[in-house]
């Protein structure tokens, strides 16, 4: 069976009865088979996703199938899907089953969607890299020896090595566009509230987003317009109208474009990816969009931003983990006190025990002012900048990642982990949409990604938008 890159072609070759959905389903599964030295997936619910595909065939032969008939996803390993194991790809939560199912995941569902799979991630989704998982990091199936981006690397990685048509991610600060990138294929982060959080393991809540994980930007559109939508379980989702997103990607004739020359000149910036942006940039002036520079004097102020935000809320979200309700127990806790202490020194990795103690530290009483107050204003600075300039233009335009996808084992430093987050973090802070599309390789053929951010709830237009580059890496 080939490759499909969209579920428009995988729906004309089940209309014209050359393929059905237990076919797709069997296809996929063998290429998760043959493919698990990626370990892209933690569980594949092989018999369970024939059944839904043999449901699914049905209800198309009998024309009552949904808008996701044919369309064959993993979820990531934080997004709950009622009676399957959620882990968060943490020892913390060893045996645990979901016992109700997102509203996100429902929704898939409920368009006839098949799921698969959950997919490896970062532990909690705290990591770039997905080498924090508590079952060993995912591989980029470009070079097995390199990681695939975090936190959503698993989910990246299935949708690159074509073990499901598309993957469900989620993004805090880069980790669906960020491992898009490194991995080749289309992440997307709609506006904060787009989509219901409800059924999302909270990292940090005034962040987190659900995103796709696509091969192109019509089934990203589609995906989004599926999940998106008021939600009464969870009062931060949007009551906004969800456009019809997947019948809105013409792109207009004109587009004013700003890219953010502290991004396109930052010292940091790979030379192979800083000319993959510049030759777009060339190609959007070659057809009549106005592309112009713009200042973000705050760029070097993103990260600390962000880390002192985020930890901060994932010392709160991370407390409810104690070894007393559900997940993992220490076996040799003695008292109440050690079996607080010792659940959680066990039970969390490294790389979260680190950011729940910096979180707790910012959230102490000496230190509150000094540094969440003041991340905080430092946030309300940044998000009235991106909007200011996104009043000015339609697009701003921005790399994915400093470099290409780097060595498993690369960065032992925590800081230079965090910094390869310096472009994805300004989107998230924020809270506008932002898409990561391939635009290319590096001499060595790993995949390069273009970063594009639009005004809040714009996201019909970004995606118009993202088609239009798309079209011009694939032409």
């Amino acid at each position: 069976m080939k490759r499909f890159q969209s579920l428009s072609e995988v729906r004309n070759e089940l209309a014209a009865g050359t393929t059905s959905c237990r076919q797709l389903v069997e296809y996929y599964l063998g290429n998760i088979e043959r493919q698990q030295h990626l370990n892209a997936f933690l569980e594949v619910w092989a018999d369970e996703a024939l059944a839904q595909a043999d449901a699914v065939d049905a209800r198309l032969a009998a024309g009552t199938a949904g808008p996701l008939a044919g369309m064959v996803i993993g979820i990531k390993d934080v997004l709950a899907y009622a009676g399957h194991s959620l882990q968060s790809s943490s020892l913390m939560l060893d045996g645990f089953k979901s016992l109700f199912t997102g509203t996100a995941v429902q929704r898939l569902l409920d368009a006839d969607a098949i799921l698969i799979g959950r997919q490896n991630c970062d532990e909690f989704a705290m990591g770039g890299s997905n080498e924090t998982s508590y079952f060993g990091p995912a591989r980029n199936a470009a070079d097995p020896d390199r990681v695939p981006g975090g936190s959503s690397g698993g989910s990246a990685v299935a949708v690159q090595a074509d073990m499901c048509l598309a993957s469900i991610g989620s993004d805090t600060g880069g980790s669906v566009r960020q491992p898009a990138a490194f991995c080749g294929v289309i992440g997307f982060k709609p506006t904060y509230s787009r989509i219901s959080r409800y059924g999302l393991v909270a990292f940090a809540s005034s962040f987190d987003q659900i995103g796709p994980i696509t091969r192109s930007v019509s089934d990203a559109a589609l995906l989004l317009e599926i999940m998106a939508g008021p939600d009464g379980m969870d009062s931060t989702a949007s009551q906004r109208e969800v456009p019809a997103y997947s019948q809105q990607l013409t792109p207009a004739p004109h587009y004013r474009i700003g890219y953010i020359t502290d991004a396109v000149d930052n010292e940091g910036l790979n030379p192979e990816i800083k000319a993959a942006l510049e030759n777009q940039l060339d190609l959007l002036r070659g057809q009549g969009h106005v592309v112009e520079a713009v200042d973000f004097p705050y760029l070097n102020f993103m990260i600390p931003t962000y880390y002192i935000l985020t930890t901060a809320e994932a010392s709160s979200n991370l407390g409810r983990f104690d070894g007393v309700k559900y997940g993992y127990r220490a076996p040799d806790a003695t008292d109440l006190e050690s079996l607080y202490k010792k659940s959680r020194a066990q039970g969390f990795g490294a790389e979260v025990q680190r950011r729940i103690l910096l979180g707790t530290f910012v959230l102490s009483a000496n230190y509150y002012d000094a540094y969440y107050t003041k991340a905080q204003r430092v946030r309300r600075l940044i998000k009235d900048k991106t909007d200011e300039l996104l009043r000015q233009y339609d697009f701003l335009v921005l790399p994915t990642t400093p470099t290409t996808a780097f060595k498993i084992g690369e960065k032992q430093d925590p800081v230079s982990m965090y910094l390869a987050d310096i472009f994805t973090v300004q989107a998230s802070l924020a809270g506008v949409p932002a898409i990561s599309v391939p635009v290319g390789e590096d001499a060595a053929g790993l995949p390069i990604g273009l970063q594009v951010m639009a005004g809040a709830f714009r996201e019909a237009e970004l995606l118009a938008f993202a088609s239009l580059l798309t079209e011009e890496v694939l032409a």
